[in-house]
């Protein structure tokens, strides 16, 4: 029995010898590819400060800073667990980065629904959901609102007749208009614009239906934007209809020109990328004039034997790209791009390859540092797994292009690329836009090698040719490229089932995804397809996840009740924005007028009735309706887009208890969530800018 007991523990022994060998192996293969991680370091810290449901205290901020600081100590005294310290510093100094840049940019925000006069300096124009132009203004006045607690910046959409001005970024306007604060999630858990205006130092949003009138001309700080609309409006003049907004979109980033119904045939294709000014612009523009230069060097050798040409031309498509970068607006998806290829012609400098895991590493760690709120965007998590994973397959294809004819290998490239980009993206754009298209594939590959081949190059031949007043000829042939692309778009997206509508996904699905894709990309060695295991878990989760049985809005005026035909709405207008995304939540592609047919209300006069989940609710809208009710009606919950001054014996959801809790969600156990709740106490929707 001793011996017995002797040789168990021998084994035991040589086990743990074997695991700890296994261990020290794997981690050896990580050498020199554990600066890849640094960005996933920074970005779980930075997740963490969005995720907290309160703000952190000064108290915390300290036990913050101290771990940093205990964690260099110990990476550097206790080596053999240096990996270890060196990701919990770089988790804590995620998260503090993601606080001080919250604070950083904190404005006043208007605390209260706003009727009057406005003022203010225009510094951009787009186009509302409602397809309505929309204002960004800056320099605000409101009546009787105090400089201090007046929103650095507002957005005003317009409507009704107007065409008094041309409106023009520096142009000072005047209007009458109705302003409230940044809305939060339209469904507890669900995207909260008010973060996004947050960090855009966006006080308010509204509308206006009287005139909007010129007041005076302040261009100061803005000769950018006025040039932008300058080289837009160049464009248009030459290039009429759909095209011409569509190269004005590509070169300056104003969108405000697009008919809606070309904007939602490449959304439905999976080619609203194109319009983006991101990583393909960027990337195409710049590899396009470091290619001229060298090849146009060939045709002297003098020049090309004598000068570092290939660095002559990296400095030069740089330079290139940062000029973009402000013709375009420096949107923060532009601004993403050109770190990501000012990383790579960087290299190309240094004499170090150029397109790696380390430069893509190297351009995220950037970002999150300049803008750590970008990492819950979906631009960032589409544009950086777009990238990874074709880095991480064509590096581990180098070398093999043995496996398909020269003449196909072009081709092949092509497909691949959108292949891999496309199952790369697929999962957030789903996550974010309840969205799939069925044959983005097919479309990207028609499209995409044309946006490289034809209308890049032709924006370079355009620029060059101007001085010489031959510009038409690149127009021309950037006309057909962006014909040709405009035309695949609305061909495919005429396809039967071209859209397909997904559930939204619960909240740890996206880390899971991320973290597997990752992992696969990351590590060495053959567990890195462990990476698939929490890929797995993270579909199964998604695929079992469960909708709220009844929604209400956070104005009081809209309920959504899930029927066994889908959800079925209160009303067929109004509210839209929270109807269309409560209906691609439940992954429902049908409009708001079919979803309140489907009848789950007992509707008298100004008053809609229906029980879910053991709860009576009863919504009332208008200030009559309200003051006829009597006690709750025999209603549990009783909701109303109305101030109730009345004490009820249940549970009442008025207009003034909506705006702190926000939208309310009853789940199909009964439970009663409110937005707040989700969201907690956060800089954002608590006043932390000053009201």
């Amino acid at each position: 029995m001793v011996g017995s007991s002797e040789g168990d523990i021998g084994r035991t022994g040589a086990g743990q010898v074997r695991v700890m060998g296994w261990m020290r192996a794997n981690l050896a293969l990580q050498r020199g590819h554990s600066v890849n991680w640094v960005p996933v370091g920074l970005g779980v810290g930075v997740a963490g400060y969005f995720a907290a449901r309160s703000e952190p205290s000064l108290a915390h901020w300290a036990i913050v800073c101290g771990g940093i600081g205990l964690s260099g100590v110990l990476a550097v005294v206790w080596r053999g667990a240096q990996v270890v310290w060196v990701g919990i510093a770089l988790i804590l100094f995620g998260f503090l980065i993601a606080g001080v840049r919250a604070n950083a940019v904190a404005a006043p925000q208007l605390g209260f629904r706003y009727y009057g006069p406005i003022e203010g300096r225009i510094v951009q124009i787009d186009r509302s959901q409602s397809d309505a132009v929309r204002l960004t203004l800056d320099h605000v006045v409101l009546e009787n609102l105090a400089p201090d607690r007046t929103p650095a910046r507002i957005r005003v959409s317009l409507h009704g007749h107007q065409g008094w001005i041309d409106p023009v970024p520096g142009l000072v306007v005047i209007l009458t208009g109705h302003l409230s604060p940044p809305s939060g999630p339209v469904e507890p858990g669900g995207f909260d614009f008010r973060l996004s205006a947050w960090f855009d130092q966006l006080g308010a949003v509204g509308y206006t239906r009287t005139p909007v009138l010129a007041l005076d001309d302040d261009p100061s700080g803005l000769a950018i934007d006025v040039l932008r609309m300058r080289v837009g409006d160049h464009i248009r003049s030459r290039l009429t209809g759909d095209s011409g907004a569509f190269a004005a979109a590509i070169l300056t980033g104003d969108r405000s020109s697009i008919d809606a119904e070309v904007v939602e045939g490449l959304r439905a294709t999976n080619l609203a990328h194109l319009l983006a000014i991101s990583g393909l612009h960027m990337g195409l523009l710049t590899g396009v004039v470091f290619a001229a230069i060298r090849m146009g060097a060939a045709f002297w050798p003098a020049v090309a034997l004598r000068l570092p040409v290939k660095k002559i031309a990296a400095v030069a498509a740089l330079c290139v790209g940062a000029f973009y970068l402000l013709l375009s607006g420096r949107a923060v998806a532009t601004e993403r791009a050109f770190i990501m290829i000012a990383v790579m012609f960087v290299a190309v400098l240094l004499d170090r390859r150029a397109v790696t895991l380390r430069a893509v590493a190297f351009a995220a760690t950037i970002v999150i540092l300049t803008r750590p709120e970008e990492i819950a965007g979906p631009g960032f998590q589409m544009s950086f797994a777009a990238t990874t994973a074709l880095v991480a397959v064509f590096s581990a294809m180098r070398g093999r292009g043995y496996l398909l004819p020269r003449a196909l290998r072009g081709v092949g490239a092509v497909f691949l690329s959108s292949l891999v980009a496309g199952l790369a993206t697929a999962p957030f754009s789903a996550a974010h836009f309840n969205q799939l298209s069925h044959y983005g594939l097919i479309a990207n590959f028609m499209a995409v090698p044309v946006m490289g081949i034809v209308v890049m190059p032709a924006v370079v031949l355009t620029v060059v040719l101007t001085p010489l007043g031959l510009d038409w000829i690149g127009l021309w042939l950037m006309e057909q490229g962006i014909g040709w692309i405009l035309w695949v778009s609305a061909t495919v997206a005429g396809w039967p089932d071209a859209v397909g509508y997904v559930v939204s996904s619960p909240p740890l699905v996206l880390p899971l995804l991320a973290f597997g894709a990752i992992f696969v990309a990351l590590w060495q060695g053959h567990w890195r397809w462990g990476g698939i295991v929490p890929v797995v878990i993270g579909l199964a989760l998604w695929s079992g996840g469960e909708r709220p049985a009844l929604l209400v809005s956070d104005t009081g005026g809209l309920l959504g009740v899930m029927t066994d035909n889908g959800r079925s709405l209160s009303r067929g207008t109004g509210d839209s924005f929270a109807a269309e995304a409560w209906l691609r939540g439940d992954g429902d592609g049908v409009s708001q007028e079919v979803s309140a047919a489907r009848g789950g209300f007992n509707v008298v006069g100004r008053t809609y009735r229906t029980e879910v989940a053991g709860w009576d609710v009863l919504l009332v809208r208008g200030k009559t309706a309200l003051d006829q009710l009597e006690g709750c009606d025999g209603a549990d919950i009783v909701v109303t887009n109305q101030r109730d001054q009345v004490d009820r014996p249940c549970e009442v959801f008025d207009l003034q208890r909506l705006q702190h809790s926000g939208s309310v969600a009853i789940m199909p156990d009964g439970q009663l969530k409110t937005a707040r709740q989700v969201t907690g106490e956060r800089l954002w929707n608590s006043g932390g800018g000053r009201q």
